[in-house]
């Protein structure tokens, strides 16, 4: 069954009519559990039921986790673990830890999540580490263009022992953000509508010189404009109406997030360019997490492992059973719905994009990031030390089938 045919019965007034009940976390708590098509009657029984499992008892520490643009409908699209994280560590803790999730942009958006769960406003947030970057610059250690060959090698990192030292550790001492999981997907440039009578992107040339919004990342502007990309700066939030009217080419961005935020009708072209991660991670405040007792803190661990786990394999099925990113593409995908096509582009052409742009082939244009991320690093060559674990698994590993790991348990 679609996304869209899952909730056709439940309109956004229904759910906030619902959530006014029994509260929106308790609401998309329940909603993300459904596995079939929901009615406004049995979301309201299941948020009810939700409600009073959740409420039997006082919880020792409510957290606020800013969602940015999530919601139940998109989180089963991208399927990036948040409620998923918070349903496990509410039921681990036995309602000790509750969570209140707050989405929508309700409480923070994609550029701002990252600065309010620093600020104390929010406690946990799931956002892009890209669109993050801004307010905490150490996530550009994710982005050198070309470190991961493909999603297998993101997820490995993820999991390895070594992401310790090289990605968690900096984050928190610098930014007081530990970072818990992440969903991967690489980047590639989604063509707007002006593409759509037009062949499908089978060379990189073919590219050169269009107008690209580009994220927060300032290492991601350096492989875009390496690449001839002409890197904008447009907000997430802005992205829809800049390709609606033409006033960019297209975007840096993944496949499953254009389906989750409704993008679908006005991109036409996806082509995978896979020049650097696009990873929707959850983060919590170091400071609040090291406020909560040690087997609290062992459950958040468990809970992010366990999320990493379901993300892992529950977004490989979504890019090809919901979002369409495959050749040949599922029926009734959203992509399928709405003409996109996936444009895969063979070796030869990645090659050629890789020697344009990373650090390998074009050292001097990454010389003074690199510098500085190996600096508040400790002195660690990040680019190489991720480079080198990325391509511990063969890059045509499926990557439902890297093993999870207990990376704080090396």
């Amino acid at each position: 069954m679609s996304i869209t045919g899952k909730f056709s019965r439940i309109s956004r007034r229904d759910l906030f009519r619902v959530a006014g009940a029994y509260g929106m976390s308790s609401t998309l708590l329940a909603a993300g559990s459904f596995g079939g098509a929901m009615s406004l009657a049995n979301l309201a029984t299941a948020a009810e039921s939700t409600y009073k499992k959740r409420y039997s008892k006082p919880a020792k520490h409510t957290l606020k986790f800013g969602a940015s643009g999530f919601n139940a409908r998109n989180l089963l699209i991208e399927r990036a673990g948040a409620l998923e994280f918070a349903r496990d560590l509410e039921a681990r803790t036995d309602g000790e830890i509750r969570i209140e999730f707050i989405g929508d942009n309700q409480i923070c958006g994609q550029l701002s999540c990252v600065e309010k769960t620093q600020q104390g406003i929010v406690d946990i947030y799931a956002a892009s580490t890209q669109n993050s970057a801004g307010g905490a610059p150490y996530l550009n250690v994710l982005d050198y263009a070309f470190m991961f060959p493909g999603r297998a090698s993101q997820y490995h990192f993820l999991y390895h022992p070594k992401s310790q030292q090289i990605l968690r550790d900096p984050l928190e001492k610098r930014h007081g953000l530990k970072f818990l999981f992440s969903h991967c997907e690489l980047r590639g440039i989604q063509l707007g509508l002006k593409y759509k009578d037009k062949p499908t992107i089978t060379k990189l040339e073919q590219l050169f010189g269009t107008k690209n919004r580009v994220t927060g990342t300032q290492l991601g502007r350096i492989a875009m404009k390496a690449l001839n990309l002409n890197p904008v700066p447009v907000a997430w939030e802005e992205t829809l109406d800049g390709l609606k009217q033409g006033l960019i080419d297209g975007a840096e961005t993944w496949a499953s997030a254009v389906a989750y935020a409704n993008m679908s009708p006005v991109v036409s072209q996806s082509v995978d360019l896979k020049f650097f991660c696009g990873t929707e991670h959850t983060s919590m405040s170091a400071k609040v997490f090291d406020s909560l007792e040690g087997y609290l803190q062992d459950a958040v661990m468990e809970s992010a492992y366990w999320a990493q786990a379901h993300v892992q394999a529950a977004n490989e099925a979504a890019l090809v059973k919901t979002v369409g990113f495959s050749d040949p593409q599922l029926p009734g995908t959203m992509f399928v719905e709405n003409d996109v096509r996936p444009a895969f582009l063979p070796d030869s052409e990645i090659r050629m994009a890789e020697e344009m742009c990373s650090p390998e082939f074009q050292p001097q244009l990454w010389e003074q990031w690199r510098d500085r991320l190996n600096k508040w690093a400790g002195g660690i060559d990040t680019y190489q030390e991720i480079y080198n674990i990325a391509r511990e698994v063969d890059k045509d590993m499926k990557p439902e089938n890297v093993e999870p790991r207990r990376w704080w348990k090396a």
